[in-house]
């Protein structure tokens, strides 16, 4: 009965939000080591929708509503604001089928999941750019500058970028109003950090970090095949995901993580 209501609550809604909520709370996956990032996403997706949809038949009062909202109760966990200052609220924003303006909404729901009032750093993994073009300052441009809005409005402490090469991260670092604090830098790709971006990270205080996410960590069939074996919706097509963040809270003094988890959200292109 749960299925039957979540496909009819997913095939009335607009928009769907999904929220794992602190990962470390959730006894299966402590236990399970995913071999990669794109399958831990995929993982952690998959029994966010089973475990949400499994509870809706008990609940027949749900109202039907434009914005869907799945997540798992017993794992969202927020901050004590008593513990704030001993703890880094970090968080990584994929862009994967939206606009610039979509940063906002991702980060105000971080800070809504976590119940805090800013995260202290925010990392945007490059939107992904049409076959035959290369990411250039200009396509960065308008999410670096939404980023920068957050900084200004005390959203968001720091702001870093993920694999930019020399040539674009001294471009982007000259343009901008809030500089770069951080790149990430893959190492799949690159199993020594260039040294041209060593030297100008170092000249400009820029942490060099590593990572090892594909350039796709959610890609649209791969969201579309995660609904298609949760709920089993035959209109899987019609939704596109349009941003993932993954939020890390580690102990300062102790370097432990506290918490770890992935909010996203999707809308449903109806022809």
């Amino acid at each position: 009965m749960g299925t039957d209501s979540a496909r009819a609550l997913l095939e009335r809604a607009a928009t769907l939000t999904l929220q794992t909520g602190n990962l470390l709370n959730w006894g299966c996956l402590r236990k399970k080591c995913p071999a990669t990032p794109g399958e831990e996403v995929r993982d952690c997706i998959q029994k966010t929708l089973t475990e949400w949809s499994s509870k809706i038949g008990q609940d027949l009062n749900q109202e039907i509503t434009e914005v869907l909202e799945c997540t798992v109760a017993q794992a969202v966990e927020k901050i004590n604001p008593e513990e704030r200052d001993e703890l880094k609220v970090s968080a990584k924003l994929f862009i994967i089928g939206s606009n610039s303006s979509s940063i906002r909404d991702a980060v105000d729901m971080a800070c809504s999941a976590l119940g805090v009032a800013q995260l202290d750093s925010v990392i945007i993994a490059p939107p992904p750019v049409e076959d035959g073009t290369t990411l250039s300052l200009e396509y960065l441009q308008p999410y670096w500058q939404e980023l920068e809005n957050l900084v200004q409005n005390k959203k968001v402490v720091a702001i870093g970028t993920s694999d930019l090469d020399k040539t674009l991260l001294e471009q982007l670092y000259l343009w901008a109003q809030v500089k770069p604090s951080s790149n990430q830098v893959n190492l799949a790709s690159c199993c020594v950090m260039p040294p041209d971006l060593t030297a100008f990270a170092k000249q400009f205080d820029i942490q060099l970090l590593t990572h090892n996410d594909p350039k796709e960590l959610l890609c649209e069939a791969s969201f579309q095949e995660v609904l298609q074996e949760s709920i089993q919706n035959t209109k899987v097509h019609e939704w596109i995901p349009l941003w993932l963040l993954r939020y890390s809270v580690i102990v300062k003094s102790r370097g432990i993580i506290k918490s770890k988890g992935y909010i996203m959200q999707a809308k449903r292109n109806a022809s």
